[in-house]
């Protein structure tokens, strides 16, 4: 369940923007493993992203994102892997997702300090027990031989 604060930034982002889109990274390491972070504000482990900001290129929220939250710096070009609707947390909410290859990057200072708790390069068949829904089902769709899926994580009724 997402803190009072995650949940009351929510509904002011509903208010002010109908929809909203955010994007994520499966950013890997010459062993093959990916990076994840774990927030303050909200439980689980995640791939580091967040919200494309108003006037923002994806591309360029990610390239910020990266740094703030992992001090990963972008220098090649990621592969779009998908879009993925995000609805079953907020209403009308898509995540664009990226791969970013070893080689791809290099390692820089890290920006955000007091949003990020820990980070961790892992092995994508074997996340973090705590790690969210969404990112267990994306790892498994680009590292194993789960069927894709147009949702993030499954939708609950």
């Amino acid at each position: 369940m997402p803190s009072l604060r995650t949940r009351l930034f929510q509904s002011y982002a509903r208010l002010r923007r109908p929809m909203t889109l955010g994007v994520r990274a499966a950013v890997e390491n010459a062993a093959g493993h990916v990076f994840l972070v774990r927030h303050t504000y909200v439980k689980g482990w995640y791939m580091p992203g967040g919200g494309i900001e108003r006037g923002e290129p994806a591309i360029e929220a990610l390239r910020r994102e990266l740094v703030e939250e992992g001090g990963i710096n972008l220098t090649g070009t990621p592969q779009l892997v998908g879009v993925y609707s995000n609805h079953h947390v907020f209403h009308n909410d898509h995540v664009l997702l990226y791969r970013i290859a070893h080689g791809a990057w290099d390692e820089t200072a890290a920006t955000s300090f007091g949003e990020i708790a820990e980070t961790a390069w892992v092995d994508p068949m074997h996340p973090p027990k705590d790690a969210t829904p969404g990112t267990r089902q994306r790892l498994a769709e680009i590292y194993g031989d789960a069927g894709a899926s147009p949702y993030w994580a499954a939708r609950t009724t």
